[in-house]
């Protein structure tokens, strides 16, 4: 069956930046951060009860953290390949990496669960002159690719554990749920094309259905898209997908090394990835989310809770502070090549004249 191709999809003129993605929000946002960061600091070194941890940040080894902040760095720069390669090889580098790093920062610096990153990409690639069509398809194969790593990590790795293969302490009734988990969501996304193919909210009338249609196609062709890179083999993508997880993960091992240690190594991935669902939480930065999720799954996975909160807190103050750091500069540049070249995106996919909403036709 063919996919779902809109001869064209009127999209809004290019619109002004929301206000939560001005600049000065952002730079607002990264000054709260250091204090929030400068607080915590506070509270680890005069809080009672906190002792053994304080320690193990004392006895730190330093050429670890610095490794730290390498590994992050990275994780970051991954990124970047990822999203020139998935949005347009076509773009220069210095516009996806501007507008990439300023997405990763936007995630870090706006409380809105990673939704505020989309939102500065489509404006900004929009105003580049990328047409509303591919920017939707793409920022969905991106979202997918770059999730891809994570939940075979879990869906593979699970199963793995519970053999007893690796050492460690392994929850079995734990283990097995987000395995199957890992596993029910992956089918629903590789079955998700054919279903929404049986969906044809063009026989709702109103701007309701044609919204609805354009959301359907829009993803439709997304998981198409990345159904494509992944079998045409467009290794610089895929390679920057895996990076940013794998040097995010190494990122975290180098935090367990520089406190005194860490779990074995596979459990240690398993507890990464669940951990990290606490970044779900719209909190800004995740700050207690992704830090309580990290702590509780390395601490059930068999750390120590000193250890755990070591560690996390040594990895989350460079897994926060680097991107929003290499953000807010790109940001600033992002915004600066957006005023000196009128469409850096536009050879990818140019904007198109919009035909009237008639024309819009199923191909299914």
């Amino acid at each position: 069956m063919a996919a779902n191709t809109p001869e064209a999809v009127p999209g809004p003129a290019p619109a002004l930046m929301p206000d939560e993605l001005d600049s000065r929000h952002l730079v607002r946002r990264l000054v709260a951060l250091v204090v929030v960061v400068a607080l915590v600091a506070l509270a680890v070194g005069s809080l009672p009860g906190l002792g053994t941890v304080r320690h193990r940040f004392a006895q730190a080894d330093l050429a670890a953290i610095g490794l730290i902040g390498l590994l992050k760095l990275a994780s970051c720069l991954s990124n970047v390949v990822a999203f020139r390669y998935v949005f347009c090889p076509r773009m220069s580098w210095r516009f996806s990496g501007q507008l990439s790093l300023a997405e990763q920062a936007t995630n870090v610096l706006v409380p809105t669960g990673g939704a505020g990153g989309l939102a500065l990409g489509a404006w900004a690639l929009r105003q580049g002159g990328m047409s509303t069509e591919h920017i939707g398809r793409r920022s969905v194969a991106f979202f997918v690719l770059t999730s891809v790593p994570n939940f075979a990590v879990a869906a593979v790795l699970g199963p793995v554990l519970l053999t007893g293969l690796f050492s460690g302490h392994i929850p079995v009734v734990l283990t097995l749920v987000l395995s199957a988990a890992a596993w029910s969501v992956a089918a629903v996304i590789a079955l998700l094309p054919r279903l929404l193919a049986r969906i044809n909210p063009a026989k709702t009338g109103g701007g309701v259905g044609r919204r609805l249609r354009a959301a359907v196609v829009t993803l439709d062709n997304g998981i198409r898209d990345t159904g494509q890179l992944l079998r045409s083999g467009q290794w610089q993508a895929i390679i920057g997908a895996m990076g940013y997880l794998g040097f995010d993960i190494a990122a975290l091992i180098a935090a367990f090394a520089a406190v005194g240690g860490g779990l074995p190594l596979a459990p240690l991935i398993f507890a990464y990835v669940i951990g990290q669902l606490g970044g779900l939480i719209p909190l800004p930065a995740g700050i207690g989310g992704t830090d309580g999720g990290l702590i509780g799954a390395m601490v059930l996975y068999g750390s120590s809770l000193s250890q755990a909160a070591a560690a996390v807190l040594a990895y989350r103050l460079f897994q926060l502070g680097v991107p929003a750091v290499l953000g807010a500069i790109a940001f600033i540049r992002l915004r600066q090549t957006l005023s000196q070249s009128s469409s850096p995106a536009a050879a990818c996919a140019p904007l198109a004249e919009p035909l009237p909403i008639k024309t819009v036709r199923s191909t299914a």
